[in-house]
């Protein structure tokens, strides 16, 4: 069993590697990304593979930084200086935060704020 940290990093390192298989991996199947205005971002793995697959198709140097981590029992807080983004009405580099709920070895959902 991992812990909540180890699945976040999990998931970071896929990111890194713009490994979309690895990436969604990471969710449960019916996991939430929510967005910073409260909207959803992706529900499940296919929309969650659908929404990533044309991010790190474009941004061939997409990274994410953790600047900072806080852990309270199953949620993982991560600020993120993420750099290297192309996609229309985004800037290239964002510093966000990230609010992660993992059970069962696997992110539940995540908020994204930034």
């Amino acid at each position: 069993m991992s812990t909540p940290r180890e699945v976040v990093d999990q998931q970071v390192a896929a990111y890194n590697r713009r490994d979309l298989e690895g990436f969604v991996a990471c969710y449960a199947t019916e996991a939430q990304i929510v967005q910073p205005d409260g909207k959803l971002l992706a529900s499940g793995h296919d929309e969650i593979r659908a929404r990533y697959d044309e991010l790190f198709d474009k941004s061939p140097h997409l990274h994410a930084d953790i600047r900072n981590r806080i852990e309270v029992g199953s949620v993982v807080v991560d600020e993120e200086y993420i750099t290297g983004f192309v996609l229309p009405d985004m800037l290239s580099e964002i510093r966000a935060v990230a609010v992660y709920r993992v059970a069962d070895d696997l992110i539940q959902g995540s908020h994204l704020f930034g």
